[in-house]
């Protein structure tokens, strides 16, 4: 039989190697006709085709030269010394074949190689590499994402942003925390915030301009309270949005804060920076600088080590794609969107209950929340249970996907663990400064008025006449407590929801 290739080729190393690389490249081939064909890319079909197989390629091509090598050895023990080097003779038919199907493979190796590593790196930066290849992991930050106003906005688009500086850091970072998923090393719950993350300027603001915000912005909100009718309760706000461009008015509203006319640098004393006991206050156009204290008592060895960070977007808008809703946020939206019917006796009570504790697992939860609402009516209510029955099933289900997109107890994730810093309602947020608390040297006061960022134009009670003024009413509290609530922060009581 006649030999295509000089007989160095013929060994057993050598003819493994071939076997791995043929078989690895007709997977690859195969592979990415079926990913270029496929309705819906999957992502573990992305990392077998352009990042496991190529592996395989290149190492069944090493395995072959190996071979031909440890041939070649061999055949220099019984030769002329000098030809320490495999020879190559063009006139030979059999070494022109090698050579061509050498050379052949080789520009074809090369091509797909860089192909597939264009693929690879197109693929870790895709929304689905980030959020379902270690799916255990990121299963609660994939899952918020996918149900935030962002989840059309890629990954790499915040947490990397433009230029490869910052996509080398990522993948620097990527590399450890590869390491921490294979090894188990990896925090339950994933910690926040993201301490490495870009500054906001450099990522939110390729789509948010707050210099070019400006006026103010309506706002509703329905609530229920947590008794037998559920008692609807509304209230209409102008939000004084504000902004930094001087031609459309005086730079004021909430983003006076965001380094425009001023910089704002604080210290935090806790690593989610719920804490602030110091502020500074600089003003950039005269150089003015003013720094208001805790009237609480912080010593100064510990302020000197807490974290001093110039306030950028995130530090309000801090969850602004992994958003975990509080229990009564999410009831009381499924209430007014009557997913969840109002008319059934406590329902938002009976949906705190439920909702408001952390299960073993996904499926015991999901087993609870049904048991403990239909039992609660079946108990109750008899007669309802009965003939209501479409509308308890409904609310159970509402109930269901609301623990679902919130709560994970494989990863000891729940909603009280992720502070949201917009607004004040569930955590300390705007009053971790607006305290009334922080004074600076010449007793100047962060006030805590609300006026200072909205105005209540409208608040109604279910049944009774609404109350309206576009210069601005005083807040009543749903629940008479007296002025409790003017002294209090909201989320000393509305956290425990």
């Amino acid at each position: 039989m006649k030999r295509i290739f000089p007989p160095t080729f013929y060994n057993t190393i050598t003819f493994l190697g071939v076997v791995v690389a043929s078989i690895s490249f007709g997977l690859f081939l195969f592979l990415m006709i079926l990913d270029f064909f496929a309705a819906e890319q999957k992502p573990y079909m992305g990392i077998i085709t352009f990042i496991v197989l190529p592996i395989f390629l290149l190492l069944g091509l090493v395995i072959v030269a190996i071979g031909v090598w440890r041939e070649h050895r061999r055949e220099r023990r019984g030769l002329p010394v000098g030809k320490h080097l495999p020879q190559i003779d063009l006139n030979n038919p059999q070494h022109r074949k090698a050579v061509v199907f050498v050379g052949v493979g080789a520009v074809v190796l090369l091509f797909f190689s860089a192909f597939g590593s264009f693929k690879a790196y197109e693929y870790t930066d895709s929304d689905a590499f980030c959020g379902t290849m270690c799916h255990k992991v990121m299963e609660p930050e994939y899952t918020a994402y996918q149900n935030s106003p962002h989840a059309r906005v890629g990954c790499v688009k915040c947490h990397i942003g433009p230029g490869a500086g910052w996509f080398v850091r990522s993948k620097l970072s990527g590399a450890y925390q590869v390491y921490s998923t294979i090894f188990n090393k990896y925090s339950r719950p994933i910690a926040t915030p993201i301490e490495n993350l870009r500054p906001a300027q450099e990522t939110c603001e390729q789509c948010h301009w707050p210099k070019h915000f400006f006026s103010e912005m309506k706002v509703s909100r329905t609530y229920f309270l947590s008794d037998e009718h559920n008692t609807e309760w509304t209230l209409d706000m102008a939000i004084k949005v504000g902004g930094g461009n001087q031609d459309a008015g005086p730079t004021s509203g909430i983003h006076w804060h965001m380094n425009i006319a001023n910089e704002i640098t604080y210290a935090a004393m806790d690593k989610q920076r719920q804490i602030i006991p110091w502020v500074k206050v600089k003003n950039k156009n005269t150089g003015e600088e003013h720094i208001y204290k805790t009237t609480e008592s912080v010593s100064d060895s510990a302020l000197a080590q807490s974290e001093k960070r110039t306030m950028d977007c995130i530090d309000c808008h801090n969850r602004p794609s992994h958003n975990y809703n509080p229990p009564a946020r999410s009831i009381e939206h499924m209430m007014a969107s009557g997913w969840i019917d109002s008319a059934l006796p406590y329902a938002k009570t009976i949906s705190m209950n439920v909702l408001d504790k952390m299960y073993s697992s996904p499926q015991a939860a999901q087993d609870s929340i049904r048991l403990g609402v239909e039992e609660y009516y079946r108990i109750n209510y008899p007669l309802l249970a009965s003939s209501e029955k479409n509308k308890i099933d409904r609310m159970v289900a509402a109930l269901q996907t609301i623990y679902s997109r919130n709560d994970f107890p494989t990863m000891g994730s729940w909603w009280k663990q992720y502070p949201n810093n917009i607004g004040h309602m569930y955590y300390p947020g705007c009053f971790r400064c607006h305290d009334g608390n922080h004074v600076r040297d010449d007793g100047k006061v962060l006030s805590k008025d609300c006026n200072v960022c909205h105005t209540l134009l409208a608040q109604q009670y279910e049944n009774k006449k609404q109350q309206v003024s576009l210069a601005g009413l005083e807040f009543q509290h749903p629940v008479d407590i007296g002025d409790s609530w003017k002294e209090m922060r909201c989320s000393d009581c509305h956290a425990a929801q």
